[in-house]
């Protein structure tokens, strides 16, 4: 059932909509809210949200309790190709919980964060910006450290990043539903402006896993898939996720203005010494920066846009101890 929770007229006779997916299965009192597109360039999730709403209902007589999908809440920005709200020069994730008296956008993300509150779990789908690729992740406000991680190990993404407090902005979606007693995990990966197919299909998987583990659904989710009492066979296997936490995460700004260009990806281990990549001239055939790891770790973040300048962030690296790395191997062996 499609149902509208903002409706805003709009300049010439157009409106500013959000709408949703509620999806009903068999009789159970958990929900659970998929939510996307509050950044315009973050396209990933719409690929998942196609996903979970095609194969869900697929197979319906699997579901118990209900699933909601809201796969864009800044539609404006997904139709202009825009982060932020168009032509008010705002950051939707920065405006939460909204005003029920305030502008139109404080009015919209008041209005989605009473429609969300009272779920079980919401799932806040974010890519990275086109500057920066990064590993499947979730991060998690420490203050959340206990009830969150757990949940999110059932995602199988590659990265939990535990972030200290004072570095999580409380105008977010994902803080404003935390701090009032509905959880919500943050989900980061890939680069703005694209979808990877392959990272989607693993958080289909992982969020197919989470709703298994909540008692919301029975079997497995594939196309071809049978009706038997086995199917459970037919269930992705989720692999391992690393968990950061504290001030673990080594971050390499450039030394100067140029062209990166490197061979590395996401999701691979990196040695002390070893080259990320560097900057170049492509004038005069200069390298002006070599990009050398200062640590050991696991690479999740890689600049993706190679024009640089000075201060550019150009990767994160998880720096991980010797009884880590039978995991951090194990993780870094998964597919990108």
């Amino acid at each position: 059932m499609i149902k509208t929770i903002v409706n805003t007229e709009l300049p010439l006779a157009e409106r500013f909509l959000v709408k949703k997916n509620i999806i009903k299965g068999g009789k159970g009192r958990q929900r659970l809210c998929i939510v996307t597109g509050t950044h315009g360039d973050e396209l990933e999730g719409q690929m998942v949200c196609y996903e979970m709403a095609r194969l869900i209902q697929q197979h319906i007589d699997r579901l118990t309790g209900t699933v909601e999908i809201y796969p864009a809440l800044n539609p404006l920005g997904i139709d202009t190709i825009q982060r932020g709200i168009p032509n008010f020069d705002l950051d939707m994730n920065r405006i939460f919980p909204g005003n029920e008296h305030g502008t139109m956008a404080e009015q919209a993300a008041y209005r989605i964060c009473e429609d969300l509150k009272g779920a079980c779990m919401v799932i806040d789908i974010h890519s990275s910006n086109l500057y920066l690729r990064e590993s499947p992740q979730v991060r998690i406000n420490v203050l959340n450290e206990a009830e969150l991680v757990p949940q999110a190990k059932h995602l199988g993404v590659d990265f939990i990043w535990v972030h200290d407090a004072a570095t999580v902005l409380e105008a977010t979606l994902a803080h404003s539903l935390n701090s009032t007693g509905t959880p919500c995990l943050v989900v980061e990966m890939g680069v703005g402006q694209r979808i990877n197919h392959r990272m989607c299909s693993h958080l289909v998987d992982g969020i197919f896993n989470l709703m298994t583990e909540m008692g919301m659904w029975k079997g497995g989710h594939e196309d071809n898939d049978n009706d038997d009492d086995n199917d459970n066979e037919n269930e992705k296997s989720i692999g391992p996720s690393i968990v950061c936490k504290g001030d673990r995460v080594t971050f390499l700004n450039a030394e100067t203005s140029g062209v990166f260009l490197t061979d590395l990806h996401t999701g691979t281990i990196v040695s002390k010494g070893q080259s990320i990549g560097k900057i170049v001239e492509p004038l005069t055939g200069e390298t002006l920066s070599d990009v050398i790891s200062p640590t050991d770790g696991f690479l999740f973040t890689i600049r993706a846009y190679p024009i640089v300048y000075e201060g550019s962030l150009m990767a994160r690296i998880f720096r991980h101890d010797e009884d880590e790395l039978e995991l951090v191997t194990a993780v870094s062996q998964k597919p990108e």
